[in-house]
């Protein structure tokens, strides 16, 4: 599968909206799930596991990867399933997808935001950073349309207004990356 970037534009940013996000990708803490308990953060692992079997065959890796996005996804304040959905219709999981308009890895991250919030030796094709880019990208674009999801999605692939990328996120995200908590039994809580 190809990766799928669209005209994604390098748009000008505000030196406050510049700062946050060169502070948000300068962050080094260690990727940890951020799940309520250990037990449901390890539910979630296995349960994502799974569904990504094919895709990453190597337990350590797939385990690692899961655990950054859940991290990234969770301190941009993102959806870890959405971020699941969105690199499955970005990069189908190539860690070294480029697409034709030369965004990179997993999340499709286009060169011109290393230069915009990053540092000139940030690899698109490290997995932590391009998991970070994306999701402060993402984020950032949630906030400039005021939480509009489906509009955020068109800005991040540069299909702004185009109801195809958004819709294949957010199909991708319903159909295979849907994740409900197991529910807690009163007697696991005795």
């Amino acid at each position: 599968m190809p990766a799928d970037a669209g005209a994604q534009k390098e748009e000008p940013l505000s030196n406050s909206v510049r700062a946050m996000m060169q502070r948000s990708i300068s962050d080094s803490a260690a990727p940890r799930l951020a799940a309520a308990s250990p037990e449901e953060g390890e539910a979630w692992l296995q349960a994502m596991s799974k569904r990504l079997q094919k895709r990453i065959p190597d337990m350590r890796m797939r385990e690692e990867f899961l655990r950054t996005v859940h991290y990234e996804a969770t301190r941009a304040g993102l959806d870890p399933q959405l971020v699941l959905a969105l690199i499955h219709v970005e990069s189908a999981f190539n860690k070294y997808a480029v697409s034709s308009a030369g965004a990179r890895g997993y999340m499709q991250v286009m060169p011109f935001w290393v230069k915009a919030i990053g540092a000139s030796d940030h690899n698109l094709f490290h997995m932590r950073l391009n998991l970070r880019y994306g999701c402060t990208i993402l984020r950032h674009y949630l906030d400039i349309e005021k939480g509009d999801l489906f509009r955020a999605l068109g800005r991040y692939n540069g299909s702004l207004g185009k109801p195809e990328y958004p819709n294949l996120v957010l199909n991708a995200w319903r159909k295979s990356w849907a994740y409900q908590a197991p529910a807690v039994t009163a007697a696991a809580l005795n």
